[in-house]
């Protein structure tokens, strides 16, 4: 063979390996090739985003901290059969996956037989479940209080309470806030999976956001009043229009200012300010931020962390006393979040209660004047 002929032959080897390694990187698995000696030889580029890139050449136990893997790839390279399972990868990958350990044909006679290791991260889908599991739960145990709570008044009323009227006029009227309680609950439950449903289409219906504040700030400020509260309501004349639908704001916007009512210190001023941003530094576009804030009891940090969570409650008691679901905060995420807009919430830790604030601002991208 000529020494053209074997230049040629090897640029042929390395071209397959390289469409090999293209086919590999194409997939969103990761595939990780194993040695006799259970070191990392090499991997696709999906094995390296799951792992790291410094993590070809090491042993297999120091990649995944011993466990589960190793253990599974020993069984096969003393003869056992393919194994199948799934694994959760240490911090600080703290990933779910769904692991394949496969045996690979002896490289020659006289070479142990390698192994391939698949991981399909399921770390999402483990999430949703769980998300939804809860998700059940939680209504299971929102709907069986009222629920009990019905249908002991109703046997009450139709055995000792039968013929007094006090205790039926004192029932009914327990009777028909829970029964409201349901149905605020199931009504908030359809707004969601709603909003769920449509959030990933953008609304595009020009809205003017001073009318949608004015409008709200109108209507709730007699509840304000019931508190002693005031309603302070800031923003320019030239404020720029944003794309979106007016129903879901006035929804966002709504559910914030009664939380400051519901929450506020009594006698307390809520201040609702709305300011162009221009360009801020999350987005490439342009945003208009309003932000809620009331003067009452903050907020713990770990606490702010969770608030948008469905049926999530920094104090359980008070949220039921004042009519709330738990799942307000939810509906303005998902209508934020179909808006392609910001949720930022933040909150303050005095001595005193007037020391306190709270403030959700929601930034939202306006619509620019064409260049």
């Amino acid at each position: 063979m000529t020494l053209d002929a074997v230049k040629q032959k090897s640029r042929k080897k390395a071209g397959r390996r390289a469409f090999e390694a293209n086919i590999l990187d194409g997939l969103t698995d990761a595939v990780i090739l194993i040695d006799e000696n259970k070191i990392f030889v090499d991997g696709n580029a999906a094995a390296f985003d799951l792992l790291g890139s410094e993590s070809k050449g090491l042993g297999l136990a120091v990649v995944f901290d011993g466990g589960d893997v190793v253990e599974a790839v020993d069984a096969v390279l003393k003869g056992g059969q393919e194994r199948q399972g799934e694994i959760q990868l240490p911090p600080p990958v703290s990933r779910i996956c769904e692991m394949r350990v496969i045996e690979l044909p002896a490289r020659n006679p006289e070479n142990a037989a390698w192994i391939m290791l698949v991981l399909r991260d399921v770390t999402d889908a483990r999430k949703t479940e769980q998300m939804r599991a809860d998700f059940v739960s939680n209504v299971s145990h929102e709907f069986r209080s009222p629920v009990s709570s019905l249908l002991g008044f109703i046997e009450t009323l139709q055995g000792p309470a039968h013929d007094d009227a006090e205790a039926r006029d004192r029932f009914l009227g327990i009777m028909e806030g829970e029964a409201r309680r349901m149905a605020y609950l199931v009504n908030d439950l359809l707004i969601l999976s709603q909003v769920e449903a449509e959030e990933h289409i953008q609304p595009n219906e020009t809205v003017d956001i001073s009318e949608v504040l004015g409008e709200i700030s109108t209507i709730l400020s007699s509840r304000a009043a019931e508190r002693d509260m005031n309603i302070d309501l800031v923003m320019p004349e030239d404020l720029p229009a944003i794309a979106a639908d007016k129903d879901e704001l006035i929804q966002v916007f709504r559910n914030l200012i009664d939380n400051a009512i519901n929450y506020g210190t009594h006698g307390s001023t809520i201040q609702i300010r709305a300011e162009d941003q221009g360009q801020v530094f999350e987005t490439s576009e342009a945003m208009l931020a309003v932000s809620v804030t009331n003067q009452g009891p903050g907020i713990k940090q770990e606490d702010i962390q969770r608030l948008t969570e469905r049926f999530y409650r920094v104090d359980k008691g008070r949220s039921r006393a004042t009519g709330g679901t738990g799942l307000g905060l939810a509906i303005v995420k998902h209508i934020v979040g179909r808006h392609r807009g910001i949720l930022d919430i933040q909150s303050t830790m005095g001595e005193s209660t007037m020391g306190e604030s709270t403030t959700f601002s929601v930034k939202l991208p306006t619509i620019q004047p064409p260049a």
